[in-house]
């Protein structure tokens, strides 16, 4: 057990000196704080078992507190979130500095820092207990978004690093036939969208110099990218695909721009 996660992890004796000023006031007033930090005299644990003092990750790793993936109806009723069956979205209580690059010994910053949220993939990362709460260990790169606050919605969510977030041009309401029946999306594997316009991009993949390369794709464009290569998600009920640089096929010349943001020239 210990020889796992000496690699991955080291221990502070205070937690709240490693906080960055910017995200101090994150912590007041959210729940999820309040049971992710809550010990009893100082007493912290790691699945199950006591622990000297708060992880802290090294290198690229996050420590994430999973969000509940249960929501509350009108008349109280407790419902499954169905966003849950792919990314996940949790709380950043702690990160690491960055991965220094094996061959040049440049440190490839982190980009996410302590009490932002990000969305995941659901398969992504090591799943922990810490002080109870269901957590994971993840590294940035797993990270599709990250934004501030409590909810994700457009204005707020930022591409990690060389993600791009799409826009689909499918419309939701089409799964669902004449008699109002829904049909699940895995019925509908061979109608995956792959096409779509750029709404938002991320700031670039840092080179191994530690300088940032810049996107092949802009706001506004119209994109083809490879069959299954995008991680849909819903964001203001408007469905999007997170996709990295890479998997960009090419833009569409001549056709029509619908972005839902204005390109800046």
């Amino acid at each position: 057990m210990t020889s796992f996660w000496l690699p991955l992890l080291c221990l502070l004796g205070s937690s709240n000196a490693w906080v960055p000023l910017d995200c101090q006031d994150m912590r007041r007033g959210n729940p999820l704080f309040s049971t992710a930090l809550s010990t009893n005299a100082g007493v912290f644990s790691l699945d199950g078992e006591e622990i000297r003092g708060p992880l802290q990750p090294v290198g690229n790793f996050l420590l994430v507190k999973v969000k509940d993936t249960l929501t509350a109806t009108e008349g109280g009723i407790l419902l499954p979130d169905q966003a849950k069956e792919r990314p996940t979205e949790g709380l950043v209580i702690a990160a690491g500095p960055g991965r220094v690059h094996p061959f040049t010994a440049v440190r490839i910053r982190n980009p996410i820092k302590e009490g932002c949220s990000v969305l995941y993939g659901k398969f992504d990362g090591k799943p922990i207990m810490y002080n109870d709460d269901s957590c994971q260990m993840i590294r940035d790169d797993d990270c599709l978004l990250y934004y501030d606050g409590l909810s994700m919605n457009f204005e707020n969510v930022i591409p990690v690093r060389d993600y791009v977030l799409v826009a689909l041009d499918e419309d939701p309401d089409t799964l669902a036939t004449s008699s109002g029946v829904v049909i699940a999306n895995q019925v509908m594997a061979d109608d995956v969208p792959c096409e779509g316009v750029v709404v938002k991009v991320g700031e670039g993949r840092m080179a191994s110099n530690g300088e940032l390369m810049t996107s092949p794709v802009a706001v506004g464009d119209r994109v083809k990218f490879k069959d299954y290569a995008g991680n849909d998600v819903k964001i203001d009920g408007k469905p999007y695909s997170v996709v990295k640089m890479v998997d960009i096929l090419g833009t569409l010349k001549g056709e029509a721009i619908d972005s839902q943001e204005p390109r800046s020239d």
